[in-house]
């Protein structure tokens, strides 16, 4: 069962978040999948302390109630979740993006001038359950086409969060897997968007998604999180595992 509190999962990634060893393009960190507003806004957050490609980054997805999407990260859209997303996109923007935690379960998230937005973190029975279940499958099972799409069939309606896939093509083109070990919902959250008040939470009247990626109907904040793009595979056996930690003693 998920016993610890979502800081502790964030604070260990941004120290020692791991990439096993792959050819593939990996991130690893924590996110917020996706906040539904019922004025038509919706967020999402990523933060992966690590990744394959560059240095670590956080990502903030918007999308506004005309249904325009636009991502802001923290480094350059190549090296971000522009990379296989940006077709989809109306903008892609380079910002300060800041985390800061109230309490163990509840986040702040800030972009300057644009987003100011609260999310507050609860562990329920059905949250347990999954991250229990999804604890307990082998590293490989994660790499299987059948079984991602099995758990994404089961998950959706267990957490009554619409439709879920954890494989598929993004809209650049790229496959990809997610491998998402620890859950909780979002109990409560207020965001202020351009300076005004984002709305009540609740579902969009249609579900959105970009891609094979379904933005979930509810607030659910994920830790142990890894995102694999297995179509950017290279070939050769080079690949090594490497951690936040062990990239900062190489550079010191």
């Amino acid at each position: 069962m998920t016993t610890q509190q979502p800081q502790t999962y964030a604070e260990k990634a941004e120290s020692c978040a791991e990439l096993p060893a792959d050819t593939a393009e990996r991130f690893a960190g924590y996110a917020v999948l996706g906040m539904p507003f019922s004025s038509g806004f919706y967020l999402a957050f990523r933060h992966f302390p690590a990744s394959s490609i560059g240095p670590g980054y956080r990502a903030v997805w918007l999308r506004r109630p005309d249904g325009q999407w636009v991502v802001y990260a923290d480094v350059p859209p190549h090296l971000s979740c522009a990379r296989y997303f940006g077709s989809a996109l109306n903008a892609a923007i380079s910002a300060e993006i800041t985390v800061s935690w109230n309490s163990p379960g509840i986040a702040t998230i800030r972009i300057p001038d644009v987003l100011d937005w609260r999310i507050e973190m609860a562990g329920s029975r059905t949250s347990s359950v999954v991250s229990a279940l999804a604890q307990r499958i082998p590293a490989r099972l994660w790499r299987n086409e059948r079984v991602l799409r099995s758990m994404g069939l089961v998950a959706g309606p267990l957490l009554h969060a619409g439709k879920m896939k954890f494989s598929g093509v993004v809209p650049n083109g790229q496959s990809f897997q997610a491998q998402p070990l620890r859950l909780w919902i979002v109990r409560s959250t207020t965001a202020t968007i351009d300076g005004a008040d984002a709305g009540r939470p609740g579902p969009l009247p249609q579900q959105e998604h970009l891609g094979d990626f379904w933005l979930p109907q509810r607030g659910l904040f994920v830790a142990d999180l890894g995102v694999r793009f297995p179509s950017t595979a290279t070939a050769g056996t080079g690949a090594v595992q490497l951690s936040v930690c062990e990239t900062e003693e190489r550079a010191s």
